[in-house]
């Protein structure tokens, strides 16, 4: 008897399968197929570095869900779900990076043994993990069947998390603040990048008491100086110099669960335009997240940065925040909520948003963000414990 680590209760699970078929019913979807591993994760528990090959979750209207993938990797799927052995399925090797088949074959055969080859059938369409070929392939072989567009229909049944999930987003939040406060003590001039992630790494992998450190979606995104003004550049071997900022992007993660903040720190003396920046930044972190409470909308977040930003005398053009909690690589957006002035999205009590307003300038950058709970009553709580202004070093 293998003995399994899940990581929520069986009354969890349901809840979350019930969400996903009354989506699928509203669709009038039969069956769904989820590639997006975060999405796996989250309806069966599957846990694996094996996205890289094709694999997913079959959900039905009236019985349990299939995990079906690799024959190796089914290995790892009896270890970690929570459905009994016989709904872990397992396809040949000889599919794997053929150019004479394709994996979509033999699922196609399994749902045609399921009678469901002239089912309508939901697809995650737009996502990572599903290609233009396994697309091409499921149509030659279910020539009968519907296939219909149900992108991100799972993850806006994640949007809400449950008190498990939040206890699960404390600990990452946690996890975060130790991150940054080793962070904050280890870079000074002349110290090589890499060695500040090396130790940044160290302390998301040892975790906290009561949590241990899971590796993040992203990596750790550290540019200094003018390389600042571009979002996502990791790390490299050279050293950090006085007079220039960093801003650190990072998340502690526990089983899966993210909570990402982001603090940006001088090395010297900043700019005018830094300070006068880093004060509009706060203040509309601080507004927005005052306004984001249950019932008001995604779009009201935004616009009460904005007000502080434009008074300033700074333009933004880009979103400031999104949906977050369980992921893997390459983001750890849920790809759900936007916080932009066109999103009219309702916000609930168990929703979490990284609130994350960040300028990249031509010669700086700066991020000072939060990760967010709408609560049931009252502004929004940040899980993280950091103080909320540019940090400098002399």
């Amino acid at each position: 008897m293998i003995e399994k680590d899940i990581p929520f209760s069986n009354a969890e699970y349901q809840r979350r399968l019930v969400k996903t078929r009354h989506a699928m019913e509203a669709r009038n979807i039969d069956v769904m197929f989820c590639t997006d591993p975060s999405n796996q994760n989250w309806l069966t528990a599957y846990d694996g570095w094996s996205f890289y090959v094709h694999q997913g979750v079959l959900v039905f209207p009236d019985a349990d869900p299939v995990w079906w993938g690799r024959n190796m990797d089914a290995n790892g799927g009896v270890r970690t779900v929570w459905m009994e052995d016989s709904r872990v399925w397992g396809y040949a090797d000889k599919y794997v990076q053929s150019t004479e088949r394709h994996p979509m074959e033999d699922l196609a055969n399994r749902l045609k043994e399921l009678g469901l080859g002239s089912a309508r059938i939901g697809l995650e369409m737009d996502n990572y993990y599903f290609s233009a070929k396994a697309f091409q392939v499921l149509q030659a072989e279910l020539p009968d069947a519907t296939l219909v567009d149900a992108t991100a229909l799972v993850n806006w049944q994640r949007s809400v998390k449950s008190d498990e999930e939040i206890a699960f987003m404390r600990k990452a939040a946690g996890i975060t603040d130790k991150i940054i406060e080793g962070l904050l003590e280890r870079v000074e001039p002349g110290v090589p990048k890499n060695e500040v992630v090396a130790e940044i790494f160290r302390d998301a992998v040892r975790g906290i008491p009561g949590a241990w450190g899971d590796y993040p979606a992203i990596m750790p995104l550290l540019p200094s100086g003018s390389e600042a003004g571009a979002p996502h550049l990791t790390w490299n071997g050279r050293p950090f110099t006085s007079g220039e900022a960093t801003f650190f992007e990072i998340s502690g993660v526990y089983r899966r669960y993210h909570a990402p903040c982001c603090r940006t720190l001088m090395l010297g003396k900043p700019s005018d335009d830094m300070v006068r920046a880093e004060g509009a930044i706060v203040e509309g972190l601080n507004a927005g997240i005052d306004v984001a409470r249950a019932g008001a909308r995604a779009c009201d977040i935004a616009n009460a940065l904005a007000v502080p930003l434009e008074r300033a005398g700074i333009e933004r053009g880009a979103r400031c925040g999104y949906g977050v909690g369980l992921s893997y690589p390459p983001d750890w957006g849920e790809r759900t909520v936007s916080l932009r002035a066109s999103d009219e999205t309702v916000l609930q009590p168990g929703m979490t948003f990284h609130f994350m307003p960040g300028l990249w300038m031509d010669t700086w950058g700066m991020e000072i963000t939060e990760t967010i709970l709408i609560k049931e009553d009252g502004p929004a709580e940040p899980l993280c414990n950091q103080p909320r202004k540019l940090l400098i070093k002399d």
